[in-house]
C-alpha cells in the first residue's frame, strides 16, 4: 500500500533546479533515509512531502486519511511556561474536540518524554537546543502518525540520545508505520533504513538496503557513469574534427552523421556534471615535541558536581584522542585543562614543546559575520600559503565549495554547512600541528564528512576530537576517553564500538552481580524463614555462658598486654615470649569465633520471638 506517490515532480529555488521530472513511492511500513550534497533540496522535498510546499510541476498523490507529522531541524516552540505547555500549543493538542483522545496522548507523550530523560516541566526557556530536539521527536513518536518526516532528527542531540531514538523506532515505531529523514549520521542510517534515497541533481535513485549497501552499489554506477562519458566524449570529439575538416570533406558529409552530431551536442549541453567536493589540505606545521600533553591525578569540579576525578593520562604525538560522553559531562572542560586554559582544583598538567594549536569551535565563534569570506580566509592579501604551496585566495576557496563570484560575501548571509566549511578554510590556512575539532562534522553532508575523516585520519599531527557521529569518531580516533561514574574517566584504544563493547560488557557483569546478589539474599532469606524456631535447650544454655567466657578471655588478654608493655619483658626467656605470642593468637580467634556465635544465637532467639 503506497502512502505517498509523486510522478514527474518539478521543483525550483530561483533558476536552479531542486527537483526534475522527480519519481518516487513511499509505502506502508518502509524506513526511508534522504541524503545528497548539501543545497540540493532534501529539505525541500520534505515539506513537499509534509504539503508544507507545492511543486512547481507533476504530481502527488496522498493516501485518504494518512496523518503525517512533520519535524523540522530547528522545531518551532511556541511560547510557554514548561516543555509541556508548549508542545500541547505545538501539537494542537488543546484543539481537539475528544477529551479522551487528548489524554491518551498527552499520557504518551509524557511516557516519551521520560524515555529521552526529559522533564515535561522544564522552562522552555532554559532549554538547550538538544532538549528542544528530543521534546519535538517525543511529540512526533506521541502523535502516533502514519509517515514521520524528520530532518536531520540526531542535529544536537548527544549519543545516548541518538541511541535511545534509535531504540524507540526499532522497538517502538510501529512496523505498518513509515518515515523519511535526512541525516548525515551514517550509523544512524545503517541501524534503521531499510531504503535509501538520493537526491542528486534533481533526480530522485532509490536504493534498497542500508547505508552500506547503498555506498557499494553507488561506487559501481559512478564507475559505470564514468566509462560512458568518456566513451561519450570521445565520439563526440571525433565527430566535432570531423566536421571541422576542410571544404572538401564537408562537401562528402553524411547527413545522418550531422544530424548526430547535433544530438550529441545537445546530450553534451543538458549534461549536469556532478557537484564537487572538498579539496582538503592540511598543513601539519612543525613536528610537536614526542608528548603532546600529559596529567597526572587531575581532578575538577564544579560546586558539589564532579566533572573529573584524578585522571592520569598522556597525549602523544599523532594520537587521535576522541572524548564520549553526554552532553554536560565535561567533555569541554577536559580540553581547556588538556589545552592549559583552565586550571585543575587538584593535580598536575603538562604541555608539550612547540605546540601549533587550530581549534574548531562548534559554535564558530572565530567566524566575524561582518566580514567577506576572503577577509576571514586571508586577511590583507589575496594569497595564502598551505604546506609551502602559495595558492591565489579565490582557488583556495574554491577547494572548499565557494565559487569565485561569493569571496567577497558577508560570513552572515552563510548557511550552517557552509559555515562550517569556511571555518575549516580558516584554519587549515595556517600550519598547526594539534587540532581541537568540537564537532566538525554539524551541517556537513556525508560526502564532505568523508572528507574530513580521510583527511584527519591521514594527518600526521595530533587531534583531540568532540562528536556525535559515531562513524566519524571510529574512522578517526585511536583513542577514546569517556566518563564512568563520579567523575572518573577511563580510556580505551579504539574509538565508539571499543568504548560501546566495554560499557556492554561493564553492564551486563554488573547486571549479573546483583542478580547473584538478589538470589543470595533470597537464599538467605529462605533459610532463616525454614530454619527451626527458637533455641534448643543448649542453644539457650550456650547463649548464657558466651558473655562471662568471653569476659575471662579479655581477661586474660588484658594481662597479657599489660605484662608485654613491661620495660622487663624483653629479658624473659625467649621461650616464655613465644609462648605467650602463641597464647595472644588464640585468645584472638577464640574471641572472634565466640563473638560470631553469640550474634548468630541472638539473632536466632529474635526472630523466633
Amino acid at each position: 500500500m503506497s502512502f505517498v506517490t509523486m510522478m514527474e515532480g518539478h521543483l525550483a529555488w530561483g533558476d536552479k533546479p531542486l527537483l526534475d521530472n522527480a519519481d518516487l513511492t513511499v509505502e506502508a511500513g518502509q524506513r526511508i533515509g534522504l541524503i545528497g550534497r548539501n543545497g540540493t533540496g532534501k529539505s525541500s522535498l520534505l515539506k513537499v512531502l509534509a504539503g508544507i510546499e507545492k511543486l512547481d510541476g507533476g504530481e502527488l498523490h496522498t493516501q485518504n486519511g494518512l496523518h503525517a507529522v512533520y519535524v523540522e531541524q530547528e522545531p518551532y516552540f511556541p511560547e510557554a511556561p514548561t516543555v509541556m505547555d508548549s508542545l500541547v500549543l505545538r501539537g494542537k493538542l488543546d484543539e481537539l474536540p475528544d477529551e479522551k483522545m487528548r489524554w491518551q496522548i498527552q499520557s504518551r507523550l509524557s511516557e516519551f518524554l521520560h524515555k529521552f530523560d526529559l522533564d515535561e516541566n522544564l522552562d522552555l526557556k532554559k532549554a538547550s537546543g538538544g532538549e528542544k530536539k528530543k521534546a519535538a521527536l517525543a511529540l512526533a513518536f506521541a502523535l502516533d502518525a502514519d509517515l514521520l518526516l524528520l530532518d536531520e532528527p540526531t542535529n544536537h542531540l548527544d549519543i545516548d540520545a541518538i541511541r535511545q531514538l534509535e531504540n524507540i523506532i526499532l522497538n517502538e515505531f510501529k512496523k505498518s508505520r513509515s518515515f523519511v529523514t535526512i541525516t548525515h549520521d551514517r550509523a544512524f542510517l545503517n541501524r534503521i533504513v531499510d531504503t535509501i534515497w538520493e537526491l542528486d541533481r534533481g533526480v530522485v535513485r532509490s536504493y534498497p538496503g542500508s547505508f552500506e549497501a547503498y555506498q557499494r552499489r553507488k561506487e559501481e554506477e559512478l564507475a559505470a557513469e564514468d566509462k560512458a562519458r568518456a566513451d561519450f566524449d570521445k565520439v563526440w570529439t571525433q565527430e566535432e574534427a570531423w566536421i571541422r575538416r576542410g571544404i572538401e570533406a564537408r562537401r562528402t558529409r553524411n547527413e545522418g552523421r550531422v544530424r548526430r552530431l547535433e544530438q550529441m551536442r545537445i546530450e553534451r549541453e543538458q549534461r549536469r556534471d556532478r557537484i564537487g567536493t572538498l579539496d582538503l589540505n592540511l598543513d601539519a606545521g612543525e613536528r610537536s615535541g614526542k608528548v603532546v600533553a600529559e596529567l597526572e591525578g587531575v581532578s575538577k569540579s564544579f560546586g558539589d558536581r564532579c566533572l573529573i576525578k584524578d585522571l592520569t593520562l598522556r597525549v602523544m604525538r599523532g594520537d587521535k584522542l576522541g572524548l564520549l560522553g553526554p552532553n554536560g559531562v565535561g567533555k569541554s572542560t577536559l580540553i581547556k585543562i588538556i589545552l592549559g586554559q583552565m586550571q585543575p582544583d587538584s593535580g598536575t598538567v603538562k604541555l608539550g614543546t612547540n605546540l601549533q594549536i587550530a581549534y574548531f569551535d562548534q559554535l564558530r565563534s572565530e567566524l566575524d559575520p561582518t566580514k567577506t569570506l576572503q577577509e576571514t580566509v586571508s586577511p590583507g592579501s589575496d594569497w595564502v600559503e598551505v604546506g609551502g604551496v602559495r595558492k591565489h585566495v579565490i582557488g583556495y576557496l574554491g577547494e572548499f565549495l565557494f565559487p569565485p563570484h561569493r569571496v567577497n560575501v558577508k560570513v552572515s548571509s552563510l548557511s550552517g554547512g557552509e559555515r562550517n566549511r569556511l571555518l575549516l578554510a580558516k584554519l587549515f590556512a595556517k600550519p598547526a600541528n594539534l587540532l581541537v575539532m568540537d564537532e566538525p562534522t554539524n551541517d556537513l553532508d556525508i560526502e564532505s564528512i568523508e572528507m574530513l575523516e580521510a583527511t584527519l585520519a591521514e594527518y600526521p599531527g595530533t587531534v583531540l576530537l568532540v562528536t556525535h557521529d559515531r562513524s566519524f569518531m571510529d574512522n578517526v580516533a585511536t583513542l577514546t576517553i569517556a566518563p564512568d561514574k563520579d567523575g572518573v574517566w577511563t580510556s580505551y584504544v579504539g574509538g565508539y564500538e571499543e568504548w560501546l563493547k566495554w560499557r556492554d560488557k561493564r553492564e551486563k557483569e554488573e547486571q549479573k552481580a546483583a542478580e547473584a546478589a538478589a538470589q543470595a539474599d533470597k537464599s538467605q532469606k529462605t533459610r532463616r524463614r525454614n530454619a527451626k524456631p527458637g533455641l534448643s535447650y543448649k542453644e539457650n544454655k550456650l547463649l548464657q555462658e558466651l558473655p562471662g567466657q568471653i569476659e575471662a578471655l579479655e581477661n586474660r588478654q588484658n594481662e597479657l598486654v599489660e605484662l608485654m608493655q613491661q620495660p622487663s619483658y624483653g629479658s624473659k626467656a625467649p621461650e616464655q615470649i613465644r609462648a605467650d605470642g602463641d597464647e595472644m593468637q588464640k585468645i584472638a580467634k577464640e574471641l572472634e569465633e565466640k563473638y560470631a556465635l553469640w550474634e548468630e544465637l541472638e539473632e536466632k532467639q529474635s526472630l523466633a520471638n
